[in-house]
């Protein structure tokens, strides 16, 4: 299967410019799959709740209609980001297809000041199946906890899509890491460009990745402008977890050692 990672610069709070820009990038590229950045249709740097709760959308919202359409007529999948209005508001992400929403991931680990605004989520880590293999959701600062990735491996995730918003620099390098510890791929989709809003500049590094099983970087794009980059990838090699002819990676773990009393 082809999965490309998506990498845009949105305008904060230019909703339909911002989900119809990167509908036209993606169209320049044909793909199964495409991963966009977290909050890739509002922007990130909300200044109170207010804003939050005014962009946020229900999860079969506006923005969901006009990704599905593109999926629907593209026949393909996308994971994208946005501001989740629910119970509670959430940092989440969708993942839709050619017949509609097939589910929606809230993510736990948020970061900063995301903690003024969004509940951490509730849904846990999901995995679903595709019809090219198992796809598995993680956001952003989760990839700072090992636990995301490994559970979503644990699970049967072969590949890991990862809507984000980087603004430190080690994320594309450490989910080199993610990837040789869990055996499996992953796409990173960041975003690009700086906002600077209620006296709080963010720049965002940009590097959206496809990383093998391996650690190899299939895939990475630049620091500074949009783009879209696309793999061909054999998800069951993500199912092999052999490192040797002696050791399996997730049957050699010892669980009863990690107990902390």
């Amino acid at each position: 299967m082809h999965v490309a990672v998506v990498q845009t610069d949105p305008v904060f709070g230019e909703v339909s410019a911002n989900v119809a820009g990167a509908l036209d990038l993606m169209g320049t590229t044909p793909a199964d799959l495409y991963v966009l950045p977290e909050l890739f249709n509002t922007g990130y740097n909300f200044a109170d709740r207010r804003e939050v709760d005014q962009l946020a959308e229900t999860a079969d919202g506006s923005t969901f209609h006009a990704v599905s359409e593109f999926a629907k007529k593209k026949k393909c999948f996308v994971a994208y980001g946005f501001a989740e209005k629910a119970d509670q508001l959430y940092n989440s992400a969708v993942l839709a297809g050619p017949s509609g929403l097939i589910g929606v991931y809230r993510k736990v680990h948020l970061y900063y000041r995301e903690n003024l605004f969004f509940a951490p989520g509730n849904l846990g880590f999901p995995v679903f199946d595709l019809p090219f293999g198992k796809i598995g959701i993680m956001i952003c600062f989760d990839w700072m906890y090992p636990e995301s990735a490994r559970t979503l491996a644990i699970k049967g995730a072969q590949l890991i899509v990862h809507p984000s918003n980087l603004v430190m620099p080690h994320c594309p390098d450490a989910m080199v890491t993610r990837c040789l510890e869990n055996r499996v791929f992953a796409a990173t989709a960041d975003r690009v460009g700086r906002e600077n809003r209620s006296g709080l500049e963010l720049r965002y590094i940009g590097k959206s990745e496809i990383v093998s099983p391996r650690g190899e970087i299939l895939q990475r794009l630049g620091e500074e402008k949009p783009g879209i980059a696309v793999a061909d990838l054999d998800l069951t090699l993500a199912s092999d977890k052999k490192i040797n002819q002696y050791h399996d990676l997730f049957r050699g773990r010892k669980v009863e050692q990690y107990e902390i009393d």
